[in-house]
């Protein structure tokens, strides 16, 4: 395949550079009648691949209102295995149906042999790997007509057959396959106290320029064996300080980014994610106007 058939980084994402919220059922009726200021919502794309059914009737509304980023979490494009080509249909004919301004998936494989599991899991750093990685998200973006955004993953392990950093892993997908960087900064800082890495040495080796969309979300504090802080991304919290620190760091660097916030678990009402994403919009307007006070 052409490398060459997909402009990376804008290319691969047309979100406004604005608060995002990933959609639950339970607050659809609550945006729909109070219109909040957000620029997207974002959607599970497994979720959604159904025909029909109260989630289709809601976001068909939304989409009225809103752009839209399609996330996935189902395609194992780092395993071992062939493309699922079915579940990619199933995803072509939802890009096809709302035609989503982002769509994303995982730097982590999920099944192997046939058998799906329900987890992101981690994939050693070796050029084999790589190639393989590049392949399968040839594949998707061949499939799907557009590039797709690859987001880092939170890690717990490394490899010892690793041959290749992560961020280093992650620059090459991107430049070798043309796609887009989803960007996400609790996943970044989750990684970097597990495994005693610097985070902004880690951001700062990535291709900044494909950036798409941030993510942020909440961890959970746990100790490993020996005592030490174990971190675990489990968006089931407020962002947490460290990770707001991480995010307006990032800014200074690259200005304003498309930026979603996450909660998938111990989900609160509406107005208590809205404060969250109040705050980000505060920190990319900050980010806007530094960026034009250098112009």
């Amino acid at each position: 395949m052409d490398h060459h058939s997909y402009r990376a980084g804008t290319g691969a994402s047309c979100l406004p550079a604005s608060a995002g919220l990933g959609l639950k059922l339970q607050h659809a009726e609550d945006i729909l009648a109070t219109r909040p200021a957000l620029g997207f919502v974002e959607i599970h794309a497994e979720n959604f691949m159904v025909d029909g059914g109260p989630r289709h009737y809601y976001l068909s509304r939304l989409r009225e209102h809103y752009a839209l980023s399609v996330h996935g979490v189902g395609l194992s494009l780092g395993g071992m295995d062939p493309l699922n080509e079915e579940h990619l249909a199933r995803l072509a004919r939802l890009v096809q149906r709302y035609q989503p301004e982002a769509v994303s998936e995982h730097l982590a494989w999920a099944g192997h042999g046939g058998r799906f599991l329900n987890d992101l899991l981690p994939l050693p750093y070796t050029p084999a790997s790589l190639q393989r990685l590049c392949d399968h998200i040839d594949r998707v973006q061949q499939v799907l007509g557009r590039p797709i955004l690859l987001e880092n993953p939170a890690t717990y392990v490394r490899f010892a057959e690793s041959s290749l950093d992560e961020a280093d892993f992650i620059y090459e997908a991107v430049r070798r396959s043309g796609c887009g960087l989803l960007l996400d900064v609790n996943n970044v800082y989750v990684s970097a106290v597990n495994h005693r890495l610097d985070a902004q040495s880690y951001i700062a080796t990535l291709p900044l320029d494909r950036v798409g969309e941030v993510h942020l979300a909440g961890f959970d504090e746990q100790q490993d064996d020996s005592g030490a802080p174990l971190l675990i991304d489990h968006h089931g919290s407020p962002v947490a300080e460290p990770v707001w620190a991480l995010y307006q760091w990032l800014l200074e660097r690259t200005g304003p980014l498309p930026t979603l916030l996450e909660r998938d678990n111990n989900v609160p009402a509406l107005n208590e994610l809205l404060a969250e994403t109040g705050h980000i919009h505060r920190l990319l307007a900050e980010a806007g106007q530094k960026e034009r006070r250098h112009a």
